[in-house]
């Protein structure tokens, strides 16, 4: 950091990120696993593109991305869960930057679960 500006547009960018992890009963969870074999299968990267795909599309308000630990699904990491008020919960494994941003477009916005990705 070499300048007031650049540590400006670094507030700023972690603020749209705090922004994404309110508390709206209403909202819907993403929710991606971050145990450590969740991490070390990319984890981090899925749940990056989901928070920068959400922020892009303007739906921070209707959206809410958060992290957990381990649940259990070692084997299908990175894993993300979904979960809308009123609606089942779904489950998505085997995850990459680019399924997540898809699941954004279909699930988050279109409203069709990607089955292809469920588990």
């Amino acid at each position: 950091m070499k300048s007031l500006e650049e540590l400006k547009a670094i507030k700023d960018k972690m603020k749209s990120t705090i922004d994404l992890r309110h508390e709206d009963p209403s909202a819907t969870k993403v929710i991606v696993s971050m145990g450590t074999c969740g991490i070390a299968s990319g984890a981090r990267e899925v749940l990056n593109a989901f928070a920068e795909v959400v922020a892009e599309k303007g739906i921070t308000r209707n959206v809410m991305v958060s992290q957990s630990g381990c649940i259990g699904l070692c084997e299908n990491e990175p894993v993300a869960e979904v979960i809308t008020p009123g609606k089942d919960k779904v489950t998505y494994g085997k995850l990459t930057p680019e399924k997540a941003r898809e699941i954004v477009e279909k699930h988050l916005i279109g409203g069709t679960v990607v089955d292809e990705y469920k588990i």
